[in-house]
């Protein structure tokens, strides 16, 4: 089983058991634990995985962190454990303070769901304040997980990590601000812009202006990113079904309407929360607009059903049985948001 099953699986064991887990100790073992395990440590192996690590610190005697991974001998890795419904934050965390007199080069605050990866890139033998990996694993991308896997017993390489955690947590800091951006735009953000487009003198009210028009520009040219991908996937689909029209005659033509576009992009929305939107393919028929997993005919993940008065979506349980829910407005798709997602299960 790979890794990404693995934490696929644990992570719909955290949704099924944490709101019956309360105590601190019962998610360490319900869902660190275990994520340690995954990761190819044994657990069981008190020279591997030492619980309650202790490392005097000057007068301090008898300081605990919850765990500390072992290899060859040495820490690789200390971590620090929360109650899953507790918001991490480092805090008055140990993990300052042992990090230092440890010859890790990484430790890990988590909750069992959330979890933050720290190192030393800015100071040598202190820790970052800002981790430079964090996730949630109800909610991984494939990206991410590509990145836990180096942290795998049979993966793990210092030097590797630290190569790549630089470009990663600044990556990260540089994303969250462009979002914080698109949000709500800065003062400075928005006069930069107008700076440039704008030939007059940038009065308080030329700014107001274009902070809207700022914020509109963005978010048009994210809608048309994805628009493009969607089209170009579109007529990649289109070809194909003109192919099997010129080898099978009796094929009619397939009309895809904009109402059909416009429930795949919101399926599309929903769906690359937890896969890589290459892999969403919009595939469409006489009797229904089907969106498939990896362009496998076998792999349905939706249908919409659009073609007579009412309208239907088609969705799939753990046996790939279509059962069709009547829908009057199509933003009423999003209300199976857990149910779409839930399809990406069946074949992963």
């Amino acid at each position: 089983m790979d890794l990404q099953i693995k934490l696929k699986a644990l992570a719909e064991k955290i949704a099924l058991l944490k709101d019956k887990i309360e105590t601190e100790e019962s998610t360490k073992h319900a869902f660190i634990l275990p994520f340690i395990n995954i990761l190819g440590y044994d657990t069981f192996n008190p020279l591997e995985v030492v619980p309650e690590f202790t490392a005097d610190l000057g007068l301090k005697k008898g300081e605990k962190v919850d765990y500390a991974i072992f290899q060859n001998g040495e820490p690789i890795l200390i971590i620090e454990c929360k109650n899953w419904n507790k918001e991490l934050t480092t805090h008055n965390s140990q993990l300052f303070r042992y990090f230092h007199v440890t010859k890790t080069r990484f430790s890990l605050l988590t909750n069992g769901i959330k979890y933050q990866f720290f190192t030393d890139l800015e100071a040598k033998n202190i820790m970052d304040d800002k981790p430079f990996l964090e996730f949630d694993i109800t909610n991984l991308k494939d990206s991410t997980i590509n990145e836990i896997a180096k942290f795998h017993s049979s993966n793990f390489d210092v030097n590797k990590i630290i190569t790549n955690a630089s470009d990663l947590k600044y990556t990260q800091e540089i994303k969250n601000l462009i979002e914080k951006e698109l949000e709500s735009p800065t003062h400075e953000f928005v006069r930069f812009f107008a700076g440039r487009a704008y030939s007059g003198r940038l009065t308080e009210k030329v700014l107001i202006e274009f902070t809207d028009l700022v914020s509109k520009a963005f978010a048009q040219i994210i809608s048309e990113s994805v628009n493009n991908r969607l089209n170009a996937a579109l007529k990649k689909e289109e070809a194909k079904q003109l192919d099997e029209v010129v080898d099978h005659p009796e094929i009619n033509k397939v009309e895809t309407t904009d109402e059909e576009l416009e429930a795949f992009r919101i399926a599309v929305a929903i769906l690359r929360r937890n896969i890589n939107i290459e892999r969403i393919v919009p595939r469409d028929t006489q009797s229904y607009f089907g969106v498939l997993l990896d362009d496998n005919n076998r792999k349905p993940l939706c249908r919409f059903h659009f073609n007579g008065n009412k309208k239907y979506l088609g969705l799939f349980d753990e046996n790939k049985l279509e059962k069709k829910y009547l829908i009057e407005d199509l933003n009423e798709i999003y209300q199976y948001e857990e149910e779409l997602l839930k399809s990406i299960a069946i074949y992963e």
